[in-house]
């Protein structure tokens, strides 16, 4: 049985975690006005980067949005030239995204000034601190990770 020490501890860290998600999102947004992108492009972009090229249907799942508005926001990236679509060399019925050198240089760029941010936040820590936090947080990942 779970004491009650071990649920307060749990329930201390949920809530750190959404705070500090929420003033990083903040930061986030503020850093994406800078690009003149929107939050669900910069979305797109992450996915399509770490995912490799996606077709519409399999984008729409991973963002968890409909086709209709998976298909207008690669629209509007490619007028910017962010991405282009492009036939599948196996299958020419099929149309997938490939982010364009403009569209990885901005996730680059956006995800550096991130960790900037969280630098200067950090500056009070000792280096035993963020080694200690960075490995918390990776095994919080992990086991997350797995059990999805």
């Amino acid at each position: 049985m779970e004491s009650k020490d071990s649920r307060d501890n749990i329930a201390n860290i949920e809530k750190h975690l959404r705070r500090i998600d929420y003033i990083i999102r903040i930061e986030g947004r503020m850093i994406l006005n800078d690009f003149n992108i929107t939050i669900p492009q910069f979305t797109a972009l992450q996915m399509l980067i770490h995912n490799g090229e996606l077709t519409i249907g399999e984008l729409s799942k991973k963002m968890s949005l409909a086709c209709s508005t998976i298909t207008d926001l690669i629209d509007r990236m490619e007028n910017n030239k962010l991405v282009v679509r492009k036939k599948d060399q196996n299958d020419k019925r099929i149309v997938r995204i490939e982010v364009l050198p403009i569209g990885h240089e901005i996730v680059e760029k956006v995800l550096e000034k991130r960790v900037q941010f969280l630098k200067s936040k950090m500056i009070g820590l000792t280096e035993e601190e963020k080694l200690s936090l960075d490995k918390g947080l990776e095994s919080l990942y992990n086991t997350m990770k797995e059990n999805q």
